[in-house]
């Protein structure tokens, strides 16, 4: 899907173009996203209703409590248009319950949790660890000359990956940042990084 023509309010024109980008703001860490795009000169936009989200070209989906997440995605009527945008090609970035939300299977899930598959991965919840197993680390990332540090709060694991699916970044051998085709996921919080590098890849990639 391409970027729109005209812009709108959620746009902001830059030197890569006119942009539209949406951050879910149903529940987490929807702000600090919303400042990370403010520093790469993009205003991004909440996306709380289906309206809300036929404005925007791309959507961020943050981190947060995945269970909650995923009823306020049903009660809100959001996520039968999400998951059909999804399928059409709209590029998402799903960040710690984000990345749960895009997997194609959750492991110590809640049954009526409800993921859209759009990754052909299989993650863990808390896979390391509770909020007291929080923890910090510089990560090697593709494309980044420079590493990028990675904050992990009630970070999923990464269990199971197809072979089609990118890996960007490691940790100790297992991935925890991905992309296949126009979704990429990631087991940490870049927002609160204070390093706005990862959504300016993620911008840039919605020139391709």
């Amino acid at each position: 899907m391409g970027l729109r023509d005209q812009p709108s309010t959620s746009e902001t024109d830059t030197s890569r173009g006119t942009v539209s980008v949406g951050v879910l703001a149903l529940q987490g860490a929807f702000d600090a996203h919303k400042k990370m795009f403010a520093l790469c000169g993009v205003r991004a936009s909440e996306v709380r209703t289906p309206s809300d989200l036929a404005r925007v070209d791309a959507l961020v989906m943050p981190g947060g409590e995945s269970t909650t997440m995923s009823k306020l995605l049903v009660s809100s009527g959001l996520f039968n248009p999400l998951a059909d945008r999804i399928s059409a090609g709209m590029p998402v970035f799903g960040t710690c319950a984000g990345m749960i939300l895009l997997a194609q299977r959750v492991l110590d899930g809640r049954p009526d949790q409800l993921p859209f598959g759009a990754i052909d991965i299989t993650v863990r919840r808390n896979g390391y660890g509770r909020q007291v197993d929080s923890f910090e680390t510089d990560l090697d990332v593709v494309g980044l000359d420079e590493q990028f540090h990675g904050v992990f709060i009630r970070a999923p694991k990464v269990e199971r990956w197809a072979d089609h699916v990118e890996v960007l970044a490691s940790l100790r051998g297992t991935p925890v940042l991905l992309r296949q085709g126009r979704v990429s996921v990631a087991s940490f919080h870049p927002e609160l990084a204070s390093d706005p590098r990862l959504h300016e890849l993620f911008i840039g990639n919605l020139q391709q």
